[in-house]
C-alpha cells in the first residue's frame, strides 16, 4: 500500500447540527462521546478486564505523535494506558543517574537485559554525555524501552519513537517475544502528515520567553492578541497569568522550517513506506489531511484546522479571522489540515476494531 492509498476515515455525522469546540477540553470530551462512545466503552471493559496492548506509533518528526496518543487517553481515561516516548526515556534516565538508588537499578536490569557492544561503564558515560537518543545504539535503545515498559506490567503502551531507522525495524518486529513477560495483542499506528504541514508548524511557532509554551499566530492564537505600531505586525500574547502578559517570540531557526531535519524527515518517511508493506502486524491509519474535494462528506467544518489573520479594527482592537487551511499534501493534492481530535476519534474507533471489540 502506497501513501496515496490510505483510507479516509469519515467522522462526519450525517444530520448532526451540534458543533463543538475541540479546543476546549470538557466539550472535546462530549465529542468524544457521541461520535464514539461504543468503542470508548469497550476499550474502558477491556482495559479494565486486565488486558493490554503494545502499539507503535509511526511517523515523521514532528507529526504529532505524542499529541494522538494523549488525546486517546484522555477520551478513554484511567491510568491502565500511557504513552512511552523513546527520547523522554533516554532523558529520564540520564537525569536518573545523579540518584545512587536509581543507577543501581539501572545497572541490575542492564546487566540481566541489555545484549550489546558497550560495557556498563560505557554505557554510563555514553548516557551522561548524550541527551538525544539518536546518538545511542539501538542495543540499548531497546535495553532501556525494555527497563521502562517493565515498570508498568497492567498498562496497555503506545510506544513513540520506534523503530526509528531501518536497522531497528527488525527488532521492533521481535520486540515482543523479546520482552517475554508480555503477551499483548500489538499493532501499528500509521500517521500521514502532510510535509507542508510540519514546515508551517515550525516556521510559526512562538514561545513564551518565561514558560516556554508554543503557539502560532497562523494555527494555534492565544486569547490575546497585540500589535506593534513601530513594525506593523501582530504578535501574541501568552495565556499563563503568572507569566505577566508575556510577548511571545520566535525561535532561533524556527524561520528554516523543516530544512535542519530534513534527512531525518526523509528516513522517517522510508521507514513509514517500509513498514505499510509488512504483513502479519494489524495496521492503524491516521491522516492528517484529506483532499479538498472529500472533506464535505467525511468531515465537519469545526473539524478542520483553521488558519488565522488578524486586523485592527476603526477602535484599535485586533480582531482575529479565520478560515479552513487548505495545504499540499506530499502528492500535490489540495488537501484540508484536521484537528487533532478528529485524527484521534478514527484512532479510537479503528483500536477497537483491531482489537475486536
Amino acid at each position: 500500500m502506497n501513501r496515496v492509498d490510505l483510507p479516509i476515515f469519515k467522522t462526519r455525522i450525517d444530520d448532526l447540527d451540534r458543533k463543538f469546540n475541540l479546543n476546549d477540553p470538557e466539550e472535546r470530551g462530549e465529542y468524544f462521546v457521541l461520535k464514539a462512545g461504543k468503542e470508548i466503552e469497550k476499550i474502558r471493559k477491556y482495559l479494565n478486564g486486565g488486558k493490554t496492548f503494545v502499539g507503535y506509533l509511526l511517523g515523521k518528526k514532528n507529526s504529532g505523535k505524542g499529541t494522538y496518543a494523549k488525546l486517546f487517553i484522555e477520551a478513554i481515561g484511567g491510568s491502565n494506558i500511557g504513552h512511552v516516548a523513546v527520547g523522554d526515556i533516554v532523558r529520564d534516565v540520564h537525569a536518573g543517574l545523579a540518584d545512587p538508588k536509581k543507577k543501581k537499578e539501572l545497572s541490575e536490569f542492564l546487566k540481566k537485559n541489555y545484549r550489546g557492544f558497550h560495557s556498563l561503564e560505557e554505557i554510563d558515560q555514553l548516557i551522561e554525555g548524550r541527551s538525544q537518543s539518536a546518538l545511542i545504539s539501538t542495543e540499548l535503545i531497546l535495553a532501556l524501552l525494555k527497563y521502562e515498559i517493565v515498570k508498568r506490567p497492567r498498562q496497555a503502551i503506545f510506544i513513540d519513537g520506534f523503530p526509528r531507522g531501518f536497522d531497528q525495524i527488525n527488532y521492533s518486529l521481535f520486540l515482543k517475544e523479546l520482552l517475554g513477560y508480555r503477551d499483548d495483542p500489538d499493532f501499528f499506528v500509521f500517521i500521514d502528515v502532510p510535509t507542508a504541514v510540519i514546515d508551517e508548524r515550525i516556521k510559526t511557532r512562538v514561545i513564551c520567553p518565561i514558560c516556554k509554551t508554543p503557539r502560532s499566530p497562523k494555527l494555534s492564537p492565544t486569547k490575546e492578541i497585540g500589535y506593534d505600531e513601530k513594525q506593523k505586525s501582530f504578535y501574541l500574547i501568552c495565556d499563563n497569568l503568572s507569566c505577566s502578559k508575556a510577548r511571545m517570540v520566535p525561535k532561533e531557526g524556527d524561520e528554516l522550517g523543516i530544512e535542519p531535519i530534513r534527512e531525518r524527515l526523509e528516513t522517517d518517511d522510508q521507514v513509514f513506506r517500509k513498514l505499510l508493506e509488512l504483513h502479519g502486524v494489524p495496521k492503524v491509519y491516521l491522516r492528517n489531511s484529506i483532499p479538498v474535494e472529500k472533506a464535505k462528506e467525511y468531515v465537519d467544518d469545526y473539524e478542520i484546522t483553521p488558519v488565522y489573520s488578524y486586523k485592527v479594527d476603526e477602535s484599535g482592537a485586533v480582531k482575529i479571522m479565520e478560515r479552513p487551511w487548505v495545504v499540499k499534501d506530499d502528492d500535490g493534492i489540495d488537501s484540508c489540515s484536521l484537528l487533532p481530535a478528529p485524527v484521534a476519534l478514527s484512532m479510537i474507533k479503528q483500536v477497537a476494531k483491531v482489537l475486536e471489540l
